[in-house]
């Protein structure tokens, strides 16, 4: 295992467990409690986690781990969002993309898609995001005009959030946006933990003619302190196969298309 595989794995354990000794630590991730050591003092550096006598416990301000942390839960499922996603994309358009471990496969899985891949003096498509991680990729894609919103940069999820991202985005119009959520319940729609990306979320989805929440089924029934919106804002819920039919039929009742993504075996 990896290093920051490694790192990403102990705090997922933090996560789970609240604290973790040393010696524990480094039997459940077969590394030895030196190397665990070296590493809990590493993330402590970075306020990933705060060091005890004889371990760790996660950072009180860490409620949600850094996207470079995420070891992504739920692969199979995130990637089966990100086809079905890119396939809703039409070329020429222009895409809003907001911050999360599920748009990131999205903007991954256009640049990969043959048709805008293909070599040209014009950008195939125009991707609008406010999460930094997305723009850096992107960047190195000429056949992507690549729109970043500007505003506060937030640690943990690398969005932009703010009034220069308000700003910019009231200037705008986009064909279709995907709003990545922390949550996703029949009555309330999308929600986030944060406020202030919950709010750039819900401008950028009012400000696309089309406007999908994406996430995987393990969302579906969380409701989280910040309400981007439902049925009102968004017009698809893109979710995978596991979603129960009951669930998908409370969607529906709402006024939501409910889309499900099928898995690649290959995945």
């Amino acid at each position: 295992m990896k290093r920051h595989e490694r790192m990403n794995a102990l705090l997922e354990l933090l996560g789970e467990r609240g604290s973790v000794e040393v010696e524990e630590a480094a039997t459940a991730l077969e590394v030895s409690a030196a190397t665990m050591r070296r590493d809990m003092d590493a993330l402590a550096e970075q306020q990933l986690l705060t060091r005890t006598r004889g371990g760790a416990v996660l950072s009180a301000v860490t409620y949600d781990l850094p996207i470079r942390y995420k070891r992504g839960h739920h692969v199979g499922a995130k990637l089966s969002l990100a086809r079905a996603a890119a396939a809703m994309v039409d070329r020429g358009s222009v895409v809003g993309l907001s911050g999360g471990t599920t748009t990131t496969e999205i903007a991954r899985a256009l640049t990969t898609r043959p048709d805008l891949a293909e070599p040209g003096p014009q950008p195939h498509l125009t991707i609008v995001t406010n999460a930094l991680n997305i723009a850096y990729e992107l960047a190195v894609r000429p056949q992507i005009k690549t729109v970043l919103t500007g505003g506060v940069a937030q640690s943990r999820t690398f969005e932009l959030t703010g009034p220069y991202s308000e700003l910019m985005l009231g200037e705008i119009t986009l064909d279709i946006a995907f709003i990545g959520a922390n949550g996703m319940d029949p009555q309330e729609g999308a929600t986030v933990y944060d406020e202030s990306e919950g709010r750039i979320n819900g401008l950028m989805a009012e400000r696309a003619e089309r406007a999908v929440v994406v996430t995987d089924s393990s969302k579906v029934g969380v409701r989280c302190f910040a309400r981007i919106g439902g049925p009102e804002l968004f017009d698809t819920f893109l979710t995978d196969s596991a979603l129960p039919d009951a669930a998908r039929r409370k969607f529906e009742d709402q006024g939501l298309t409910v889309t499900l993504a099928e898995p690649d075996p290959d995945d």
